[in-house]
């Protein structure tokens, strides 16, 4: 079933497809949303006419609430407003403080979390904004409609509307990892209750990976006594698009600089977010051993990281920036020479900037604790020009569509990781071409509209038998 097919959907997610700003005569100007949700989804749905409901996270966004809702790149937006207070407490404390740690397993368990009584409002919030988009969903959805909710942000969905609208078909999916019931079982057990009711309420449950749906199935085992009905599918590139960054005059300017810093050196890259999960201490702790293991790349190897802030709002992320940031330049300090800087660190949000390091690698280095899927995996073998060699961690979820080409990764094992860096910017030509033929094969394997199709064809297949 094409979205263009299934006239009644309706897609929801925290964060929305186009992002407002107020122009200096106050007028409201949209652009295309950041983040991986939306570079999957975007493209798919484009000339749809399907709904998309999602948070406005801004004032611009707000504004943009108030005049209804925004007709744009053929689909329909509606920007929900909240109340701020409940919205800090459902997105800092509990999606990005509480669930996003939980499934990525980040927890420092000795001191956090700490679940006390201001943990349960917040929770209590999280339960509020939840209610909220599904009673949008319940305005804006025709009957029958199909509704694709997006992410743990919004796991309490799927329950509100099998209650109040039972003729509605509900498909939740899941972008993070999923954690094990030892996991959940960090949160009282009556959150991870209401959690694995809530999406357990759905009429199918989508993952990026095998690994992901398995964890899912077994907590409601476990937890639960039922299981859901669950489908893996995992997100995909819009290879149009990117070619056309790659293509364009800001990608081909950011070249240049990036060759006049690199010259005829080997490059690493990295582009990520600087987010726990993404394992930046790790890989740079990498690269500090390579060149004390092996000298011979001293001089010789440049290590662009393109990374963007996230999440500075929580304090182990403003830390883990600082502490970043401390390492690079101690590392910078220990092995520069006169004419070489080992480690160039951009922390500008600049797309077109990190799609030229992409073009140019020799080594793309991918390597988190735990990831939903990557997209960035998919990325930059799909646009690099040098047959460079995809480095990737086997605990993300790429790993089970990609494992075939890359070189795996234990993200844990920094000596490992120098020693399968020196072997990437060591291997002969024809194994390079041979590798980067075939994990760009697999990359461009799947588009949007397959990823969003999958969806669709959950919905039409299980009907509502995922309902208590």
């Amino acid at each position: 079933m094409a979205v263009q097919e299934a006239r009644d959907v309706v897609l929801v997610s925290n964060r929305g497809p186009l992002s407002f700003s107020l122009s200096q005569d106050g007028t409201l100007q949209a652009r295309r949303g950041g983040g991986g949700l939306v570079s999957a989804l975007g493209p798919a749905v484009a000339g749809s006419g399907a709904m998309w409901i999602a948070g406005a996270l801004s004032e611009a966004d707000r504004r943009a609430a108030a005049a209804g809702v925004v007709e744009a790149e053929g689909f329909r937006l509606r920007s929900l407003v909240v109340d701020a207070d409940a919205y800090r407490a459902y997105y800092d404390v509990i999606s990005s403080g509480a669930l996003w740690f939980v499934h990525h397993r980040l927890y420092d368990t000795a001191r956090r979390p700490r679940i006390d009584r201001h943990w349960r409002q917040a929770w209590d919030h999280y339960r509020e904004v939840n209610v909220a988009f599904a009673r949008a969903v319940i305005e804006e959805a025709a009957e029958h409609a199909v509704v694709l909710v997006q992410d743990y942000h919004l796991s309490l969905v799927a329950a509100e509307l099998a209650a109040k609208r039972p003729d509605l078909t509900t498909v939740h999916f899941h972008h993070t990892p999923f954690g094990g019931p030892d996991d959940l079982r960090i949160l009282p057990e009556e959150v991870a209750v209401e959690l694995l009711e809530g999406l357990a309420s759905a009429t199918a449950c989508g993952f990026q990976a095998p690994r992901w749906a398995a964890a899912f199935e077994t907590c409601c085992a476990e937890i639960l006594g039922r299981t859901c009905p669950t489908f893996v599918s995992p997100a995909a590139v819009e290879v149009s698009d990117i070619a056309g960054v790659a293509t364009s005059a800001a990608c081909a300017k950011a070249l240049v600089g990036l060759e006049e810093q690199v010259g005829d050196r080997r490059l690493i890259v990295r582009v990520d977010r600087i987010e726990l999960s993404k394992n930046l201490l790790r890989g740079f702790h990498g690269f500090d051993e390579l060149l004390r293991i092996h000298p011979e790349w001293r001089e010789r190897v440049v290590f662009a990281a393109c990374v963007y802030p996230s999440r500075e709002g929580l304090a182990e992320y403003l830390a883990y920036r600082q502490e970043t940031e401390g390492l690079i330049q101690r590392l910078n300090e220990t092995w520069a020479t006169p004419g070489w800087t080992p480690i160039l660190y951009d922390a500008t949000d600049d797309f077109p900037r990190s799609v030229a390091a992409l073009r140019r690698y020799d080594a793309l280095l991918v390597n988190p604790v735990r990831d939903g899927l990557n997209l960035v995996a998919k990325e930059g073998p799909l646009v690099n020009e040098r047959d460079g060699v995809l480095l990737l961690s086997r605990d993300s979820g790429a790993w089970a569509e990609l494992g075939g080409a890359a070189m795996g990764l234990n993200p844990f094992d920094v000596g490992a990781t120098a020693e399968a860096l020196h072997a990437a910017l060591t291997m002969s030509d024809a194994d390079r071409r041979t590798r980067a033929a075939a994990v760009r094969k697999l990359a461009g394997a799947r588009t949007p509209a397959d990823w969003l199709a999958d969806q669709l064809h959950a919905a039409a297949a299980h009907g509502g038998s995922g309902r208590p």
